[in-house]
């Protein structure tokens, strides 16, 4: 639990009319239009989407908005890819999402680690942060060979990035097979130490404690 909270970024407070939104019940609305509507509105509703569910995921869960979702990780606009990762990631921050992520989209959420996009890696890497927050999410990210796309993550100039990459990497740290494997590349997190991130750096100590963990 405290390593969990630990790595859990705060949220900043939903911006005026997000509130209003959800109780005048728009989300099934917005998640079904994402089916139909040219690619410069669903970014509109994308990222509309994204300041709701920082409130509750619930409606937007029950209109099975990750179906749609899944769909738009592998659009061709990256603006859109990357904005569907983020409300992902949104989602993934309510307990009632981490299942559905973790089940759904894991894999395509790996897959987008080697995105061409520096922002849709990011907000990839962010979302699974959340869906291996469940123990199974993090067998799922693991047999999906996330650990050396994330550690390449961990080298990029894009510190939004290597940060969610350093967390992800902490929670697979927590399976005796994704600690195995990391205890070979502690050099990337040591070389973390120095970032000028303070974020960075406090993560990259976490990453560290948990991967050189061992049993009494």
């Amino acid at each position: 639990v405290e390593i969990i909270n630990a790595l859990t970024p705060s949220l900043e407070s939903p911006p005026a009319g997000a509130v209003d939104i959800l109780h005048a019940g728009l989300i099934p609305l917005l998640v079904v239009r994402l089916k139909t509507e040219q690619d410069e509105i669903q970014e509109l509703i994308l990222g509309t989407l994204s300041n709701c569910l920082r409130v509750e995921a619930s409606e937007a869960l029950a209109t099975d908005a990750i179906t749609i979702l899944k769909k738009k990780l592998t659009h061709p606009s990256a603006t859109i890819r990357s904005k569907a990762a983020q409300v992902i990631l949104k989602i993934g921050t309510h307990p009632e999402g981490k299942s559905t992520v973790c089940e759904e989209v894991i894999p395509l959420l790996v897959s987008l680690l080697e995105d061409t996009d520096p922002e849709v890696q990011a907000n990839a890497a962010g979302a699974l942060m959340f869906a291996t927050i469940k123990p199974k999410g993090r067998c799922l990210a693991l047999r999906a060979e996330a650990i050396p796309r994330l550690l390449k993550l961990v080298a990029v100039e894009n510190s939004k990035a290597r940060l969610s990459a350093i967390k992800t990497l902490t929670m697979l740290a927590e399976v005796a097979e994704g600690r195995r494997k990391l205890l070979e590349r502690t050099d990337i997190f040591q070389q973390c130490l120095r970032d000028p991130s303070e974020a960075v750096k406090r993560a990259a100590k976490i990453a560290i404690r948990v991967i050189r963990w061992k049993p009494f």
